[in-house]
């Protein structure tokens, strides 16, 4: 591995923890949801967007989030499905200051019918079982700040007669959220009636960062290594004599735990 993907990795771990730590109190924009959907089974939310990947890129660079659109229902085709997406918040880096989207600066989604902070793919029709890939363009100009930015997703489709709106954790508030998934007793659970959608699905991040914040966790890195390296050395190193007393040679073979002849405590 090249010292570019190592560096990327590292920058990769480092901002989605800046993710995970900095959205959790920002106030999040309302539930696109205005109505009640019927239920799904919860076992089934995971198939019906997967494999959603995100862009890592530099200010001024062009990339792709992937998808795929599952169809888990048995012997029920899914018609009109629509996916969309929406850069929604900013956690910068450094820094952790999480924030709302500004738009004159933000990534930009695209896809064949439309640009902007938020895009809709229109899958059309996935049959039971079936599984549909697909990717909407990201776009960032010389002016984007490096950070995370969230990117939320929600899906809507017919199915039986019924329609169905699934939607990620980032459609809804805090309080919302919490109301959602507070159980007795301190459990967690997930009451996606109260949350007026039919079910959950994931969410992903556009992290964005400059070759100086690369080089800015290399040098972070590299001065982990060296206290690391004098650390084990200082630990290590065999004791000096103050008296003019010689160390002793080093053993050639390992003592016995007990010693070579133990003949009672103490030996």
């Amino acid at each position: 591995m090249g010292s570019r993907e190592v560096g990327r990795t590292a920058q990769v771990t480092v901002l989605l923890v800046v993710v995970a730590l900095g959205l959790v109190g920002l106030p999040h924009v309302g539930s696109a949801s205005a109505a009640s959907y019927p239920v799904l089974p919860l076992a089934l939310d995971r198939w019906f967007v997967s494999n959603l990947t995100g862009a890592d890129l530099a200010p001024g660079g062009s990339g792709t989030i992937a998808y795929s659109i599952g169809d888990p229902m048995t012997g029920t085709p899914l018609i009109s499905v629509v996916l969309t997406l929406d850069v929604y918040a900013f956690n910068e880096f450094p820094g952790n200051a999480t924030s709302t989207v500004g738009a004159s600066a933000a990534p930009i989604l695209l896809n064949s019918t439309a640009s902007g902070l938020e895009v809709n793919e229109s899958v059309g029709v996935v049959a039971p079982g079936q599984a549909i890939g697909g990717s909407v363009g990201v776009r960032t100009s010389s002016t984007t700040p490096s950070g995370a930015f969230a990117v939320r997703t929600a899906i809507r489709f017919t199915a039986g007669g019924a329609t169905y709106l699934l939607e990620s954790r980032g459609w809804f508030t805090s309080a919302q959220w919490k109301a959602a998934t507070e159980g007795a007793n301190g459990s967690v659970v997930l009451n996606v009636t109260a949350l007026g959608v039919s079910g959950v699905v994931p969410e992903t991040s556009i992290l964005v960062t400059s070759s100086a914040l690369d080089y800015a966790l290399w040098a972070v890195l590299a001065g982990g290594v060296l206290l690391i390296a004098v650390a084990a050395w200082l630990y290590f190193r065999p004791p000096k004599s103050r008296s003019g007393v010689r160390n002793a040679p080093d053993e050639t073979q390992a003592p016995s735990a007990l010693g070579r002849r133990r003949t009672k405590d103490g030996d």
